[in-house]
């Protein structure tokens, strides 16, 4: 059987609600590109005190007040 094209305005609120979760989909991989942050541009959320270097070993920066 042939089945007629209908608008998705024109589809009732059930049919719309399921036909957009036909169209829904988890990814395995988000669709959005993710940027590379500058280690130049100061970070707030970064803790001041810790200053890791990548080897598992963790500093702690000690300033004379």
């Amino acid at each position: 059987m042939f089945t007629r094209f209908i608008p998705k305005e024109k589809l009732s609120k059930k049919a719309q609600r399921e036909l957009n979760a036909a169209r829904r989909t988890l990814w395995a991989v988000p669709p959005v590109s993710k940027k590379v942050e500058s280690k130049k541009v100061y970070n707030r959320k970064k803790s001041a005190r810790l200053c890791d270097d990548g080897s598992g070993r963790v500093f702690y920066g000690v300033t004379a007040a």
